[in-house]
């Protein structure tokens, strides 16, 4: 098949700037090839480079005593001690989703459970955060459904459990939805599979599902924004498949412990490119491909459709030689695709081979490690406005306005879609804050969240970036975990924009501040950029995804509340209302300013709180909606009624940082009450737990009414 000949029109349709295909031709003195130039496009696209946001990543804090591999490998690697690691990441799969909301979504959760099997852990749970449209608009009820269903059918069939996760509802997210999908698996910390290649003239073996042509140019149109073509680009959306990634899953793991395996890792976005290339990078070495080899479900498909295709269930090995069989056997035995497609070579040459003729060949450390590097021009985000004056409101009428939307709303019509107790290890699963997942086998258990308040984040990216991660080691804290690490999910309009770049730097100036101050870093991550629609961007999204340890199960801040239970409130009284749900949800304003987090008091408190939760039955951190909202759904899951004393809409509905609502039995408030002074910790009693009324300063409501609604809006939205 002839190639097209490269234009100024083809270069363009693949994401390259005209400065960067002359940086191509001083790479190579000479003009691409076809395939070359879909091979530099692949690995020179936002989504594959981070060409716009290397700069900043590299002031996040990645290291600790509990950190074994930080960012740069499929995921990061924790120690939970007793020769046990945690291995977790997140990943966006925004434009897929939008364009094809199920399979979108479905392989975004196969994508990050390849990430996380390819180091050699068992994935033992799941989330996923998710931002649309207003329910309203005429897609966002099609997207909900198709993307929790995706979700839903692919990590149910894989067999993982899905312990957690958010769901918000903006207008800034119409043209454009926000999946983000979160992994966690264990492993033994002396058996963690790395993807740097070793050894000149190895076997570069392709494992899994055969290759075809969905998904060719998935990385690409992954980072550009959209417009009214969109509907073009479906052919771009990958087709999953969790049965062959179940099949995949247990031959990979097999594999690995029968010590064959040199290097290893997932063909995810740019698919053969992609991980070929950074196996190759990794390990300074080159690679040979023979594409006659390649496994192929499609006919006569061409060298640039197997290079660029973004199949699913595929990964790319360096094997020890010596044990091809062994490894062949086991595919085979898993009916999976075994096929030596290459071998590593000792030149820095990423030569490409198919039906006899050289399609590519291409210096490979410049595809990688030598793409390009912006430091893109950027402005800091204005001063918030003053926030002007909050009518009255009853304070029950206001319950029922976040209660009633489907941001605050009971979410049970997401997550009972999702299966939360295959493995049997979760004890803690969605509706209640974080996920908890036993270490099976063992005394211990791990906690998971996931948060983020865009409209902070836009209105301060740098104290948004902060509260992301306070609130994230704040509900770690509140389950009785120890936060020992993050993962981050930056997902952003066009970078190229002074204004968004300023919300990236000032979310990541934030976020690296809190995660040194709490001593909770970023170990792996991904960014997405150009969430924008005919030149709209998304609200500024930087997802933290938070794992904590309970060194004992038994340390598990378990709850519910009980009838007679007084309610505790860790922090100062309520009083900051800007950007909060309350005005969002009641009055329809987006004004004032974000909440200020000091890290100092966020440290002391939380720290106070795990040191005293043997005296505590129940806790939630406070975040959207402040105590009111807080003290509602403990009380809710409890199905017991609530008395609030404070009074003001600022006391109840105020979202101040650094807090949290306790449930403690009266007989063991005299003791935490003198820790707290001890400690020099705002305790304080704000009511109690019992009854059937949810009754808030004077204003009150049967608490059957308000469960009523707050079980329903979200399905009476999206449904």
């Amino acid at each position: 098949m002839t190639e097209p000949a490269i234009t100024d029109e083809l270069i363009a349709a693949h994401g390259l700037k005209p400065d960067e295909y002359d940086r191509i031709l001083t790479i190579l003195g000479r003009a691409p090839t076809f395939t070359e130039l879909g091979i530099f496009s692949a690995m020179w696209n936002e989504h594959c480079s981070y060409k716009s946001s290397k700069k900043w990543l590299r002031t996040l804090p990645t290291t600790g005593p509990q950190v074994i591999c930080g960012p740069g490998e499929n995921a990061g690697v924790v120690d939970i001690g007793d020769g046990q690691a945690v291995i977790f990441k997140m990943e966006s799969h925004n434009h897929p989703s939008y364009i094809e909301p199920h399979q979108g979504a479905a392989t975004g959760v196969g994508g990050i459970l390849r990430d996380v099997f390819t180091m050699g852990a068992r994935p033992i749970a799941a989330m996923d955060a998710l931002s649309f449209g207003l329910p309203s608009h005429p897609k966002t009820a099609h997207l909900v459904k198709g993307v929790v269903e995706g979700i839903g059918g692919y990590g149910n069939a894989f067999g993982v459990p899905n312990v957690g996760g958010e769901v918000r509802f903006h207008a800034a997210y119409n043209g454009n939805c926000l999946v983000n999908a979160f992994a966690a698996g264990l492993a033994d910390a002396d058996k963690i599979f790395y993807s740097a290649a070793s050894g000149v003239g190895m076997p570069v073996v392709y494992l899994g599902a055969k290759t075809g042509r969905d998904g060719v140019g998935g990385a690409t149109m992954a980072s550009a924004e959209f417009d009214d073509t969109i509907e073009e680009k479906r052919p771009t959306v990958q087709v999953g498949d969790p049965f062959t990634e179940k099949r995949l899953l247990e031959a990979c793991l097999e594999l690995m412990a029968s010590d064959s395996v040199i290097s290893i890792q997932d063909m995810g976005a740019a698919g053969l490119t992609c991980s070929a290339v950074e196996m190759g990078d990794k390990g300074g070495l080159g690679i040979r491909l023979n594409l006659d080899a390649v496994p192929q479900r499609e006919a006569r498909m061409t060298a640039y459709e197997m290079m660029l295709s973004e199949s699913q269930e595929r990964m790319l090995m360096v094997l020890k030689p010596e044990r091809e069989a062994v490894a062949r056997a086991i595919f085979e035995k898993w009916d999976l695709d075994f096929a030596i497609v290459g071998e590593t070579i000792a030149e820095d040459r990423f030569l490409i081979l198919h039906g006899n003729e050289v399609k590519a060949d291409l210096p490979l450390s410049k595809l990688s490690s030598s793409a390009p590097e912006y430091d893109r021009r950027w402005v800091p985000t204005p001063a918030a406005a003053p926030m002007a004056p909050v009518p009255a409101i009853d304070a029950i009428a206001a319950l029922k306005a976040l209660i009633g939307s489907p941001n605050h709303a009971h979410k049970a019509w997401v997550w009972e879609q999702y299966d939360t107790q295959v493995m049997a290890d979760s004890v803690r699963t969605p509706g209640l804050g974080g996920g908890v997942v036993r270490v099976h086998g063992t005394g211990k258990a791990l906690a998971f969240t996931s948060d983020v308040t865009p409209r902070y984040v836009r209105a301060n990216p740098v104290e948004g970036g902060r509260q992301a991660v306070a609130e994230a080691w704040r509900n770690l804290t509140a389950l009785g975990a120890r936060p020992l690490a993050a993962t981050d999910n930056l997902n952003f309009g066009n970078p190229e924009k002074p204004e968004i770049m300023g919300q990236f730097v000032g979310a990541i100036q934030g976020i690296g501040e809190a995660c040194r101050a709490l001593d909770f870093p970023i170990v792996s991550g991904n960014v997405s950029l150009y969430n924008e629609t005919d030149g709209r961007a998304i609200l500024p999204t930087p997802t933290i995804g938070g794992v904590g340890l309970l060194d004992d199960l038994g340390d598990l801040i378990a709850g519910p509340a009980r009838a007679g239970d007084a309610a505790l409130m860790i922090g100062r009284a309520g009083s900051h209302l800007g950007q909060s749900a309350l005005i969002y949800e009641a009055f329809g304003r987006e004004d004032g300013d974000a909440p200020p987090v000091d890290l100092a008091e966020e440290r002391r408190n939380g720290s106070f709180l795990r040191a005293e939760r043997a005296r505590v039955r129940a806790a939630s951190d406070l975040s959207d909606g402040g105590l009111a909202l807080a003290a509602f759904e403990m009380a809710e899951a409890a199905a017991t009624g609530v008395t609030l004393t404070q009074a003001t809409t600022a006391e109840l509905f105020g979202e101040d940082q650094g807090r949290y609502l306790l449930a403690v039995a009266p007989d063991r408030v005299p003791a935490l009450m003198a820790a707290a002074k001890a400690a020099g910790v705002p305790l304080a009693q704000v009511g109690s737990f019992g009854g059937e009324t949810v009754r808030l300063g004077t204003s009150a409501a049967p608490l059957a009414d308000l469960s009523a609604l707050y079980r329903s809006a979200f399905a009476a939205a999206v449904t």
